[in-house]
Parts: structure tokens; sequence; C-alpha cells
């Protein structure tokens, strides 16, 4: 990736605290966590800053190795070239991870911070036994003074508790600084948000270590960032900031499907609708697009960890306005199941339903959360035979997902459990989108991919080897309606006006 021109500054830089940036650069970078956030935020880094050596830590064998390897453990569009670029001449990955905690000066912790599945706060609270778990690590082997940083979703106040464990388990020869740096990258687009961010934040303790550790950590992002767009804030608003704005883009997601849904019933075109509103300059036009639902790793965790917090403060109304963002989430899914259920004359069992993606959104192969989890358990309960099409996600993953149980995804514990029998016997992943379609009463879109597209896909073969009649369920409006309608398909989108048939058929 080479330098692009950057873009506006952010125009609420004025609101943070502005810090010295003249600041030398560290010699060594450790990021503990070899995953989604800490593998392409450290690739930017190496390759953006020939001159520090960085090292990603790791305990899973297999993801290091894969990280060495030419077939990298995640997809992101451009992290290969970038991984290549830099592996063995500043970039490295390994397992020994004490040597290099012992060795770097600003040590990022990427970590999970999964839903708790048990105890205190479960389905809500982030399980911070990970982090503890680093911050543990690092004081078992660090002296003199390091720099380190947040990279992983947390709650707010986090950074207090982490410093109480560094303080008690260090040498006393140990100092150190906490800083917050929230990740606000989309995947899919991970490299390019990384070169070309919106912002940086970075929140420390407003003490003068506290803006020096800041100014350091500024230092190394402004090699290919404006300083402008380098902003500063307290610990806790660093903290807060991650969890409000992943709260907010979600909020907007789940507005739009809730407003598809009384387009269904009422006639209306939710891309009409969402196209007016978006036009207001005040709204715009972003995270508008009805769909079948929102997923990943951050949305759904970061506003149940919002929730609980607001619990634990007493704010229950306003725990209750977040918490319902989720709630519709939920909704729209099991909408979307319920309408193919019923368009197809109330039943789909023994009926084979291809699904047509299984990432949450295109250009990702990662399936945490996604909406084709609820759609396929779903279709599974009432019998349907699933035949499943993704470019980027393997088979075993699938399965994976779909035996697991609710917020299991993020423990490392429960990955290699196996398939359940209902999923065995009727589920079967396949390497083409037409495979999939062959001898199917339906097909369900449910991630994006630009192959899926009508441009694409000749969709009057795929009418040709399937069922009749056959139904098109187009969970991302990626289609023209009208056009599969010509072809034959009996065709359902999101927030659209229902399919003559559809009316006929359903209550």
């Amino acid at each position: 990736l080479n330098s692009q021109s950057h873009r506006e500054p952010c125009r609420a830089v004025h609101l943070f605290s502005k810090t010295n940036t003249m600041s030398a650069l560290p010699k060594k970078v450790v990021c503990i966590g070899a995953g989604y956030v800490g593998g392409p935020t450290m690739a930017m880094i190496a390759l953006k800053c020939p001159d520090i050596e960085v090292v990603v830590v790791d305990l899973n064998q297999a993801r290091i190795d894969a990280w060495n390897s030419d077939e990298l453990p995640i997809y992101e569009p451009g992290l290969f070239e970038v991984v290549k670029a830099c592996r063995g001449r500043n970039l490295f990955f390994c397992t020994d991870s004490l040597k290099h905690i012992a060795e770097g000066d600003v040590i990022f912790v990427s970590v999970n911070t999964p839903t708790k599945t048990k105890g205190l706060g479960a389905g809500m609270a982030a399980d911070l036994t990970y982090w503890e778990s680093a911050a543990r690590g690092i004081a078992s082997v660090s002296k003199g003074y390091k720099i380190i940083v947040e990279k992983s979703t947390v709650p707010v106040k986090t950074a207090e508790a982490v410093e109480k464990v560094l303080k008690t388990c260090c040498d006393s020869s140990f100092t150190f600084d906490v800083l917050s740096n929230p990740e606000f990258l989309a995947e899919g687009t991970a490299m390019k948000d990384l070169l070309n961010p919106d912002r940086v934040l970075i929140g420390g303790r407003e003490t003068p270590s506290g803006h020096k550790a800041m100014a350091t950590l500024k230092a190394v992002y402004e090699q290919w960032i404006p300083p402008s767009q380098v902003i500063t804030a307290n610990l806790w608003s660093a903290e807060l900031t991650k969890l409000a704005a992943n709260a907010m883009l979600a909020q907007r997601i789940s507005s739009v499907n809730a407003l598809s849904a009384l387009c269904e019933s009422t006639g209306a075109d939710i891309s009409q609708v969402s196209s007016a509103i978006g036009m207001d300059s005040r709204v715009g036009s972003k995270f508008l697009n009805a769909s079948v639902g929102f997923g990943g790793s951050c949305f759904q965790k970061d506003i149940l960890n919002l929730v609980y917090i607001c619990e634990s403060q007493g704010l229950f109304e306003v725990a209750a306005y977040w918490k319902q963002v989720v709630d519709m989430n939920n909704y729209q899914k099991n909408r979307f199941v319920k309408r193919i259920i019923s368009t197809m004359f109330n039943t789909v069992s023994g009926k084979k339903i291809a699904i047509l993606g299984f990432a949450f959104k295109k250009d990702t192969g990662d399936t945490r959360e996604t909406p084709a989890i609820d759609v396929c358990r779903g279709l599974l309960t009432d019998g349907a035979k699933l035949s499943v099409y993704d470019p980027q996600v393997k088979e075993d993953v699938v399965m994976r997902e779909l035996s697991m149980g609710k917020f299991e995804w993020d423990h490392p514990g429960v990955q290699s459990g196996d398939s359940s029998e209902i999923v065995q016997k009727n589920v079967v992943c396949v390497d083409s989108l037409t495979k999939a379609c062959e001898g199917a009463h339906a097909l369900a879109i449910c991630t994006e991919w630009d192959e899926f597209k009508s441009s694409q896909c000749d969709y009057k073969k795929i009418f040709e080897v399937m069922m009749k009649p056959a139904f098109l369920f187009d969970g991302r409006n990626i289609l023209d309606h009208e056009e599969m309608r010509e072809i034959g398909f009996v065709t359902f989108g999101i927030g659209k006006p229902l399919d003559k048939f559809v009316t006929d058929v359903s209550p």
C-alpha cells in the first residue's frame, strides 16, 4: 500500500486535549494477540515505521504458523501484501511472548474480551480473564519503563484495574503508563481504515508521565497520519468512545430495519425511504441499508457491555434504550426466518434451501455473530436441509458456528467442539453458488458478496436448476427484484413491496 491523500481533518479535534508530539519513536513494539485487530494493525505500523521492530505474539501456535505462511489466518483485502512486504524485515510473529514483552518499549494488548457466559453479568458483561492474564504476564518480566496500550475493546475503567494488577505484581524497578487506543476498523476495509483513518484516538492519564506516553504513541501514528487526526483524551473518555461509536452505528442499522418491517406492511420501499432520509445532511446516508441484521464481533458485544455498565451505574432507562438496539436486530433475523417459512407454505421440512453467504459481511471470512447463524438455526428447527456456500468461509467454521452456544465463539476453550447431530445430518457446504442451488426449493442471500449480484451471476441458469416454485429471499437487497420476478422467482426483499405470491400465501 502506497501513501494516499489524507482525508479532511476531524472537526471534533478541538474537543480533545493537545499533546506535544516531539517525541522519539520506540525501538520495539510488541502486540499480545494475533487476531483480527492485532495482526493488521501491527502490519501497518511495521510498513509505515521501518525503523521500529514490531513483534506479534500469541500462545496459539497454529495461528502464528499461519501468519508466517502464505495463507494468513484471516482474510482482509490488502493484508497479505503488507505482511509479505514487512515479514522477516521488521515484522515478526512468534509464540515466545515473555521474551519479547521483556524487550518491548510499547506493549499493545489485543486479546479477546468476550461476553461472559456464566456468573455475574453473564450474557452482557465483558470477560476480562484474558486481559488480566496478559497484565500479569507483562508484570512478571518487565523492568524499567514501558507503555501498555489497550487495543482490545474494554469496559470503562478497565485501565484502572490493569494498573492495579501491574502495580501489585511487578518488580519494584518497573514503571509504566497505561493508554487506551481503541480500534475503529471495519472488516473488509481494515487496511484502508488503517492507512487513512477518520481519526486515531489515544487516551491516557492527565499527568506529565501520561502526556509523555501519549506523545510517544502519537509520534508512531504520525509517521503516516496527519497530526490533526491523531487526537487525545483522558483514559475513560477513550474507553467509552469505542463502545459509544459501535452503539451509534448499530442503532442506525436497527432503526432502518425497524422501518423495513413497516414498509413491507404498507407497500412502501425502504430503499426509497432511506435514500430520501440520507440526503438530509444532518443524517447522512451511511449505515441506512436495510438487511437481515448486523453481525460481527463488536456491535452486539459492545452494546451489551454498554448495557451492563449502565445498569451497574443505576441508569436503567439508558440501559433499556441501548438493549432495544440488540432486541430489534434479533427481531429482524427472526422475522426473515418466519417470512421464508410462511411463504413456502408454512413449512420447510425436508426442503433444500441454499444459503448464499455465511460471513457477516462481504470481503471478510469472519463469521462471528453473523446473521446467517440465526437464519440457519431457525430453518433447521423447522426441518430444512441447508446447502451453504461462501467464498471465504470454510466448512469446519460453518459447522462449528452452527453447533456452538450463544457467546461461545469468543471463548477458545469451546472452539473445537464437534458439530451437533442435527447440523451434521442437515447441513452441507459446497464450493460454488450453482451447486448450492441445484435442486433447492429456495435461496437465501445472507452476505452481500459481489459474486451474488446479477451482474456476475446468471440467475436464469440458477432458476432452471431449482425446484418450482423457486423462492428467492434477498436478505441484503443486492438484486433487482423485478428482474428476478421476470425470470420466474418468487422474490422477497427486506423492506420491499411484497411479491403477489407472498401476499396471497403469507398471513
